[in-house]
């Protein structure tokens, strides 16, 4: 299963983000492609390390592709560092 997330993630988009995969019913093996997107918080890669412990709880892998530069760099520095509360 390959998600495809476009846009500005902050805060306030990035809240919503957490509930717009299907954790139950998706295969083992799940990309989130942010090719088109941008992180711009912690709030945002909070949400992804959420979305990653909701799969890894069912067993399943989640990889995150197409990051920019800054997002990638956001998210490198940031992810597991910060504590879900989705």
């Amino acid at each position: 299963m390959v998600y495809t997330v476009t846009g500005e993630l902050f805060f306030a988009s990035s809240n919503d983000l957490v509930y717009q995969f299907d954790y139950a019913n998706d295969p083992d093996s799940v990309v989130i492609d942010l090719t088109d997107a941008h992180i711009w918080d912690a709030s945002t890669v909070a949400s992804l390390d959420a979305i990653t412990t909701k799969y890894e709880s069912r067993g399943k892998t989640v990889e995150i592709v197409g990051l920019n530069k800054h997002s990638a760099v956001m998210h490198g520095k940031l992810t597991g560092e910060l504590t879900a509360s989705h």
